[in-house]
């Protein structure tokens, strides 16, 4: 028997009174965070949740995550994280799709319409049976007529509960990933995935329980879940939240409660290195900050030696995805690093190079990354198909080129999908020209990721419009905004009388690329 909640539960125990998480003014404890948890699970039991029922969550970084993730997960169910950023088709996608049975949706901040894109996402969903709002404060009532918020669900409901036994491998949490093709897929992930890579980011970075960790990453997202949440409060860490990276706010941070801990994805520390304000004693922050870490993206080695010239801590990089909990390889400080690898397979994991055949690559030549051991997940939530296709011969089809050197680093090159890594964001370009080719002025479209300094990758759309038909390159990008999420919508639009073609009608993608 396992259940991820029970690191909740031996930090409650160890540490009853230590600060767990830190919102602002708010400061919350280990045992109040249990008893919260507690009480959203004793709340979800009494509306006829089944272990194994499927419950999503919509929340910025505040405290709320947390209590309802481990709530859901204590009362036996699977926790379904969606993006704040899903506008009401993409809600109504994923809570289909996973079958989700509830739905806890926090209000939104301004210019970010959670509650409302969400409702109107849940309306849509026929399977999914109750909607709670995660209002600021837990007597606020809700802002939409007729419906409960979490403060209802919670009210009247003990803080003490026995948790309910699942299985090491009966699925924790389904996380949304990107594909090649199609739609976003669930990533099953075990109690047993998720415990196991969260011990392993803990000792890649010998945290200890004196640590103070900042938390800017988003928690939906599969690397702050794991390598920040769950691996904090496995140690009795202390987490503060942020919910939105603005570089100032960050470095105010880092001075007011010490932080020893940091972890971004690339476009982060290039803000962090741009800032130029110098009301920050750098040094203070300098001697607090033990170490930082950074994924999601390849970070430029510019960036990365400036950031620690500027900072004097070092930078550790490493690759992971959803799919496999997500670390896969890290640099690791007793073993040495190297600025621009991805590392070395982190313990229990096997990485390996192969060709087309799926045979072994010489060192230092390109090949498919492969991985497997207790990080891989289950598979794909009901796509078999797919299944096939990524879980082969024991191994995990990462569809990422690398290449690995002679002292066994590994470096990505390439990716065989042609998705985008924006921000540390995933954006594939399908789904984008799904939503172009709606617009009535649209004959054909083709999305590629090009260069940019800020985010790694920025989105642009290659646009073929119908004969007759004129139409700004700002009206697309409006269209585009209206229906997808902020950080998928193209910020760059091209109109071409063709695009190009492969004989057999493939749009050829490299050749925009050029």
């Amino acid at each position: 028997m396992l259940n991820l909640s029970v690191i909740l539960e031996d930090s409650a125990r160890r540490f009853p009174t230590k600060d767990a998480f830190i919102f602002m003014d708010t400061h919350l404890n280990y045992a109040q965070i249990n008893g919260a948890a507690n009480q959203v699970a004793n709340g979800l039991r009494s509306i006829g949740i089944q272990p194994g029922d499927k419950v999503a969550l919509s929340c910025l970084n505040i405290p709320y995550f947390p209590i309802v993730y481990f709530g859901i997960l204590k009362a036996g169910a699977v926790v379904v994280p969606l993006s704040v950023l899903l506008k009401r088709e993409e809600v109504e996608y994923h809570l289909q799709d996973s079958d989700s049975k509830a739905y806890f949706c926090f209000l939104g901040a301004p210019g970010l319409p959670m509650v409302e894109e969400g409702y109107a996402g849940f309306q849509k969903a026929n399977n999914c049976e109750y909607f709670y709002v995660i209002t600021a404060k837990p007597a606020d009532p809700s802002p939409i007529e007729n419906t409960k918020t979490l403060g209802m669900l919670m009210g009247g409901q003990s803080p003490t509960m026995v948790t309910e036994p699942t299985d090491a491998e009966d699925t924790a949490v389904i996380i949304y990933t990107s594909g090649t093709t199609g739609k976003p897929k669930g990533a099953e992930l075990t109690h047993s995935n998720l415990l196991l890579n969260a011990i392993v980011s803990k000792d890649i970075i010998n945290t200890g329980n004196e640590d103070t960790q900042l938390i800017v990453l988003p928690l939906f997202h599969i690397f702050a879940m794991t390598c920040l949440m769950n691996a904090g409060i496995y140690k009795g860490n202390t987490s503060v939240l942020l919910p939105r990276f603005e570089a100032e706010t960050v470095l105010e941070l880092m001075t007011k409660h010490k932080i020893s801990l940091f972890a971004g994805v690339p476009t982060m520390y290039w803000g962090l290195l741009n800032y130029e304000n110098t009301k920050f004693d750098l040094k203070a922050i300098s001697d607090q900050l033990r170490i930082c870490v950074s994924g999601g993206a390849s970070l430029p080695i510019a960036v990365l030696e400036g950031f620690e010239a500027k900072f004097n801590v070092p930078i550790l990089e490493g690759y992971g995805m959803s799919e496999g909990s997500p670390v896969v390889t890290f640099n690791h400080m007793d073993v040495g690093r190297k600025p621009g690898s991805i590392g070395t397979p982190v313990w229990g994991v096997e990485v390996k190079l192969v060709d087309d055949n799926d045979n072994e690559v010489p060192v230092g030549e390109k090949g498919e990354l492969l991985y497997r051991g207790h990080n891989v997940m289950k598979g794909y939530y009901k796509k078999p198909e797919a299944n096939k296709e990524t879980l082969k011969g024991g191994w995990l089809h990462s569809g990422d080129v690398a290449v690995k050197d002679e002292d066994g680093y590994y470096y990505i090159v390439d990716r065989t999908k042609d998705m985008i890594i924006r921000g540390g964001f995933n954006v594939y370009p399908r789904e984008v020209e799904d939503v172009i080719m709606k617009h009535s002025s649209v004959s054909l479209v083709a999305v590629i990721g090009i260069p940019d300094e800020q985010y790694g990758e920025e989105i642009k759309a290659y646009v073929v419009l119908k004969e007759g038909k004129k139409v700004s390159e700002n009206e697309i990008i409006e269209f585009s905004k209206d229906h997808i999420a902020a950080y998928k919508y193209p910020r760059s639009v091209e109109f071409l009388s063709a695009l190009p073609m492969s004989a057999t009608g493939k749009i050829l993608k490299k050749e925009l690329r050029k």
